[in-house]
């Protein structure tokens, strides 16, 4: 199986970012929709709150993690994504994954975080955070809680190939996480931001490591954990994936869309 590319931010802030293209590249940015007219970006102003302002770029202060864009003050990293909190048997599953993953890379690590990623990281001014997130809980009320299946093992690498990750693959409930990411989409949209992939793999990444190692990650690698997950006990329960609430991080503010 070959390794697909995600969109992952490689920014301290929001060092998981995830959605997945099978083979495919960033998308670029879009052109604002036509029914709504671009919203200008204001210049930052004196005051401005920048939590950021003394975050440092030395990836050797970060797990050898290098940023995606540079850090500039007032651009916030913003993602949306469904949280997943995973309960004791999850870190059970990941612990045997995680273990049997290092007898190939050593160096992978378990995340400490779960979600799954409905939006590229994009960059927004701090001034257009609240109407960002005013327009995406309007375009998000609606949509209930739903279910999918996240049960197949693969393998991503980040776009610029600086990390790879270990993730689980949605195989049942794509079609509500599409229409989900239209709407996100949207919203992008309306701020000259980029949209997410045409063509995504929804997952949940579960472990990481720095560089571009997939092709020591597949193959044999990624059978054995392939078994580990369906021999696990209950996996089919466990990896049955019920989605309660919508969160958009921007910066260090988190921001929570319940379904209902």
């Amino acid at each position: 199986m070959s390794g697909g590319l995600v969109g992952y931010s490689s920014s301290e802030e929001d060092e998981e970012d995830e959605g997945g293209s099978r083979g495919g590249g960033a998308q670029g940015s879009p052109v604002a929709s036509a029914g709504r007219p671009r919203l200008p970006v204001p210049a930052g102003l004196p005051g401005d709150p920048d939590p950021e302002e003394a975050v440092s770029d030395d990836s050797a202060r970060h797990g050898g993690r290098v940023r995606g864009f540079p850090h500039e003050r007032g651009n916030w990293a913003t993602h949306v994504y469904l949280p997943y909190v995973a309960q004791e048997e999850f870190l059970e599953l990941l612990e045997l994954l995680v273990s049997r993953a290092r007898t190939y890379v050593p160096s992978v690590a378990a995340m400490e975080e779960f979600h799954l990623s409905l939006s590229q990281c994009v960059v927004l001014r701090y001034h257009w955070i609240d109407p960002f997130v005013r327009s995406l809980r309007e375009r998000l009320a609606a949509f209930h809680r739903f279910f999918c299946v996240a049960d197949q093992v693969k393998v991503y690498t980040n776009q610029n190939k600086t990390r790879t990750f270990i993730g689980l693959e949605v195989s049942a409930g794509h079609f509500q996480l599409l229409e989900l990411v239209s709407e996100v989409d949207r919203v992008l949209e309306e701020f000259d931001l980029p949209t997410f992939y045409k063509d995504p793999s929804f997952h949940i990444s579960l472990a990481w490591c720095v560089g571009d190692l997939s092709g020591k990650l597949e193959g044999q690698c990624l059978r054995e954990l392939q078994d580990i997950v369906d021999e696990f006990e209950d996996s089919a329960l466990l990896l049955r994936v019920q989605w309660e609430q919508i969160r958009c991080k921007s910066g260090n503010k988190y921001f929570s869309f319940p379904l209902r």
